[in-house]
């Protein structure tokens, strides 16, 4: 079986924190970034799965990150999912618009975001097979 990898873009602790540790328990091998820059310089080095992605950051923000991601042909397929406390209706369309595969509002459960990774990686499991 394939090793299912996952990169978590936050700039806060305790939320990168509880999330790699909850990923780490189901067997995913976990990146972590804390700004928009980072995060896509891991997201090219490691061709993350699915990469969950806040939106307000320093230096790149996950808007101007998922454009870039998907500006690179080994990258452009890479499942996102935006994870942020911006929870209007036009924030929550611009990221679909730019390609999200979901958006997902803080505050958030931990159980609930873990299942919907694993559907998308299961779901692209059986695409590859």
């Amino acid at each position: 079986m394939e090793v299912k990898r996952i990169l978590i873009v936050d700039d806060e602790p305790n939320i990168v924190m509880s999330l790699e540790y909850a990923f780490k328990k189901k067997s995913y091998e976990v990146f972590i970034a804390r700004d928009g820059t980072e995060a896509f310089e891991i997201a090219k080095e490691q061709s993350p799965q699915v990469i969950l992605l806040d939106i307000m950051m320093p230096k790149m923000d996950g808007y101007e990150t998922l454009k870039k991601i998907k500006e690179v042909d080994h990258l452009k397929n890479t499942n996102v999912i935006f994870l942020s406390a911006k929870s209007k209706t036009n924030d929550i369309e611009k990221g679909m618009s730019l390609g999200a595969d979901d958006y997902v509002t803080k505050p958030f459960s931990v159980k609930k975001l873990i299942e919907k990774v694993e559907a998308i990686v299961l779901k692209n499991t059986k695409q590859a097979d």
